[in-house]
């Protein structure tokens, strides 16, 4: 899949089971087309207290597939498709297909 996608983007979650939450990128996997999103797809993990001195259960973000994520739209906070375009100085930008606005890097 094209990375359309970066890390600080504000996107959306369409499907599963935190469907229409929003949260920001944490992290792109792009081997394996995957996005960390801040407080999206939260795990508990139990953490051994011989590795890390003492014992908790912790609670974690796990990545989701990027096929159930979108980018939100900086004019309505919808939900859109990400195009390419250039800007006034010929530098490469991404623009929201839903509105038409320059989404910021």
């Amino acid at each position: 899949m094209s990375m359309r996608i970066k890390k600080g983007d504000k996107v959306l979650v369409t499907t599963g089971k935190d469907k229409g939450t929003s949260g920001r990128v944490l992290l792109v996997d792009v081997e394996r087309d995957r996005v960390l999103v801040e407080g999206v797809n939260v795990v508990k993990r139990h953490q051994s207290a011989r590795k890390f001195g003492e014992s908790a259960i912790v609670e974690k973000e796990a990545p989701i597939h990027l096929s159930n994520v979108m980018i939100e739209d900086p004019k309505d906070g919808g939900p859109t498709r990400v195009r390419a375009g250039v800007d006034k100085d010929g530098k490469k930008v991404r623009i929201a297909a839903k509105s038409g606005v320059v989404i910021s890097d």
